[in-house]
């Protein structure tokens, strides 16, 4: 479990395929790996990775097939700059909002316009994840726990936009967004929850 508070910028150092998957090494002196163990969860631009082997300053995890298929990853290369997140511990605030690192799907920038001090960003994905999207609502972008000022459906797609205050810009990777770039989302699991909840008491109530 994570919280959508970006602690460090990584650099993927190494791609390495593997039978039909591969291997990352993503580098980060700036990320404190002192209590990581093998084992453990750190998620990467908002997708949960498993650290199979550390080294001065830097990791190793495994990215499935399944993960390549769905999420941004498969576009990384040596270079590509990823948001870090370490997986909470007892005690740890939650400034963000629970998220899972179990990225839903991919979004697209659609628009970017300066608002004040704030940069608007303007999502494009996928209309049956728009759903789970509400104004004022929380939304993890590439591992970056961000508040939704307002989504609308058009033409099969859903559009969001969020506001990236100067802080964001600066500490996490998206403060290199253009149009056309694509990002990792994982929607509010509070209203998966709710839609399978509000299933189930649909059904009882059909059954009586």
């Amino acid at each position: 479990m994570f919280t959508g508070i970006v602690q460090a910028i990584g650099i993927v150092d190494a791609v390495t395929p593997k039978g039909g998957d591969v291997e990352l090494c993503i580098r980060s002196p700036s990320f404190d790996l002192s209590t990581t163990a093998l084992g453990d969860s750190i998620a990467c631009s908002g997708c949960c990775l498993t650290v199979t082997r550390l080294a001065p300053h830097s990791f190793y995890v495994d990215v499935s097939l399944e993960s390549l298929n769905v999420t941004t990853l498969r576009n990384w290369q040596v270079g590509t700059e990823v948001n870090l997140e370490s997986a909470l511990r007892a005690g740890d605030a939650l400034g963000g909002h629970y998220v899972t690192g179990h990225v839903d799907g991919i979004a697209k920038v659609a628009a970017l316009k300066e608002d004040a001090r704030s940069l608007r960003v303007d999502f494009d994905l996928p209309q049956d994840l728009g759903r789970y999207v509400a104004r004022k609502g929380s939304i993890c972008v590439d591992g970056v726990s961000l508040t939704v000022n307002g989504v609308q459906d058009l033409n099969g797609a859903s559009r969001f936009d969020v506001n990236l205050i100067p802080h964001t810009r600066t500490e996490t990777i998206l403060r290199n967004y253009a149009v056309d770039t694509f990002v990792n989302i994982e929607v509010d699991i509070i209203a998966r929850y709710l839609e399978r909840m509000q299933g189930e008491g649909q059904e009882t109530r059909g059954m009586g």
